[in-house]
């Protein structure tokens, strides 16, 4: 009966808890003030969202969808690979399993946590500062941000690797190298590669809202558009960026599965 007390006076103490904090976020919240233009320009939106300009999916003359998606897709492709490079000695370094040094591994974790703490935009931002607005600031901010999380998951996939085939190759008498090769990275490999894929995934849709800020790809032509309300403008690239990830979604998910 005790038990049966105590789990109800949690439950309704975690409710309480979580209704309290709803009521303070709401009641944070500025009051919505609608404008006498807000009507109009929704309508205008949805007008062109629905009626999108068919002519700027390609313009042989000059800045067209394509070419947008196109870049859109290389800045995530180039910061993928620069970030799967970069994070293989740390994801390795970071393992307790491969690295006995507490001191090294416990370096090498906190600095994958500690970029994990810039979001992809910060790190836009302060590349755009450095190396000026364009795709190669785009390309950096995502291939440095994708390190930690990439870093993370592979060190995480290393730490549960079956050891039995590395103890195997010891007592035959293999040296590091050979007991690297053959015991280690044949089973973190499917799990990489599907890191990796999943981490494209994320650059791209990651690459759509850099470009907002200068950073290159589709968002460059998508903000401009924007300030000049030119909603069917907008509704073409939307869509273009819908199609994009749809597709690279559904292959990618196919190599995954494949993978695993």
């Amino acid at each position: 009966m005790k038990r049966e007390s105590l789990i109800i006076l949690r439950r309704t103490f975690l409710i309480l808890t979580v209704l309290f904090i709803y009521i303070w976020a709401f009641i944070g919240l500025p009051n919505i003030e609608l404008k006498e233009t807000s009507i109009e320009i929704v309508s205008a939106i949805i007008s062109g969202l629905f009626q999108p300009d068919w002519g700027y999916v390609y313009d042989p003359a000059g800045e067209d969808l394509l070419r947008g998606l196109l870049d859109t897709v290389a800045i995530a492709l180039l910061g993928t690979f620069i970030a799967g490079i970069l994070c293989i000695p740390f994801s390795f370094m970071a393992a307790n399993n491969i690295v006995k040094t507490k001191a090294i591994v416990g370096t090498n974790k906190f600095m994958l946590s500690f970029i994990r703490v810039f979001p992809d935009i910060v790190l836009a931002l302060l590349f755009i500062k450095a190396v000026g607005p364009g795709a190669f600031a785009g390309v950096l901010a995502l291939g440095i941000g994708a390190v930690g999380m990439l870093g993370k998951l592979i060190s995480d996939s290393i730490e549960g690797i079956d050891l039995s085939a590395r103890e195997a190759l010891v007592a035959t008498g293999a040296n590091p190298i050979k007991i690297f090769m053959f015991a280690v990275v044949p089973q973190v490999l499917p799990n990489f590669f599907s890191f990796i894929l999943y981490r494209f995934e994320v650059n791209v849709r990651a690459a759509t809202v850099l470009g907002v800020i200068g950073a290159g790809g589709i968002g460059t032509p998508l903000i401009f558009a924007l300030s000049v309300r030119d909603w069917e403008r907008v509704g073409i690239i939307l869509l273009g960026i819908i199609v994009m990830i749809t597709l690279i979604d559904m292959i990618s998910g196919k190599i995954r599965s494949r993978l695993t």
